[in-house]
């Protein structure tokens, strides 16, 4: 479908075929947290680095919307929960693919955590959304996760490879997993998919260093980019991040050369 192809256009580079997108829906989890608390600057910052998309709700797209400047995709968050929820890891709905499409998204994306007690209803509503996004030529991001009282690590590789798989078979365009730690495994989880795989950051990294080794490996592994937020958004300087990240995964950039973008040696 045209209409399909043009969105994920802007959403993911041309030239490189990769695709750089911030994530900034953590608000609704956990608050105005360090990196978020004014949107619009975030926003700007990430632009300014080159990142090709940016994912937030319904509710910060005009906080977000810049008027000016270099253009980005718009990603809309479907899913939802907030930390103070006794079912946190259980994901629901709080928008509509028509919603976003209202609002301007060139993209859609939901969040399901694959062992959580609620996790059958997750995946009808995965279902459901993934063919109204077919029927109206919008690309659909899967947040796939494993979590709860069944997974012991979220970061095995059989549990990734799974999550990886279930977007797939359920119809998505592209799929975020955690990163597996090395890039031997990780090639395991790209193989076992047929659509481009994003790596998530998680938690602060301890140093600019690690997740950048990271970034690397996940690409070196087959990646098609990465949905990274609290790594980026809460970083001294986002922009100079976004560079130096873009650097890499767009014009296959060293580990080395984008550490350098970053701290300005270059």
């Amino acid at each position: 479908m045209i209409g399909k192809l043009i969105r994920l256009e802007r959403i993911i580079n041309r030239e490189s075929g990769r695709s750089i997108i911030i994530p900034l829906d953590h608000g609704l989890t956990m608050g105005p947290i360090p990196g978020i608390e004014n949107i619009r600057q975030t926003v700007a910052q990430v632009a300014i680095g080159g990142v090709n998309a940016v994912l937030m709700h319904k509710g910060n797209i005009i906080a977000g919307h810049r008027g000016q400047g270099r253009d980005l995709g718009l990603i809309i968050h479907l899913s939802g929960q907030t930390q103070l929820s006794p079912t946190a890891n259980d994901k629901v709905l709080v928008c509509t693919v028509e919603e976003a499409i209202k609002l301007g998204a060139d993209g859609i994306s939901m969040h399901v955590n694959l062992g959580a007690e609620n996790d059958g209803q997750m995946l009808k509503d995965f279902g459901l959304i993934s063919r109204r996004c077919e029927e109206w030529g919008i690309p659909l991001l899967a947040m796939m996760y494993t979590r709860g009282p069944k997974i012991q690590d979220p970061f095995a590789i059989e549990n990734v490879k799974l999550a990886a798989r279930v977007a797939n078979e359920l119809g998505a365009d592209m799929v975020k997993v955690n990163f597996t730690g090395d890039a031997e495994s990780f090639a395991k989880v790209v193989e076992g998919c047929a659509i481009p795989v994003l790596i998530a950051g998680g938690e602060k990294a301890e140093s600019t260093s690690e997740i950048l080794t990271n970034i690397k490996m996940a690409m070196d592994a087959g990646a098609k980019g990465i949905s990274i937020g609290r790594n980026v958004f809460q970083h001294d300087d986002p922009a100079r991040f976004c560079e130096g990240v873009a650097a890499m995964i767009h014009h296959n950039a060293t580990l080395e050369e984008a550490i350098s973008l970053i701290n300005g040696v270059v």
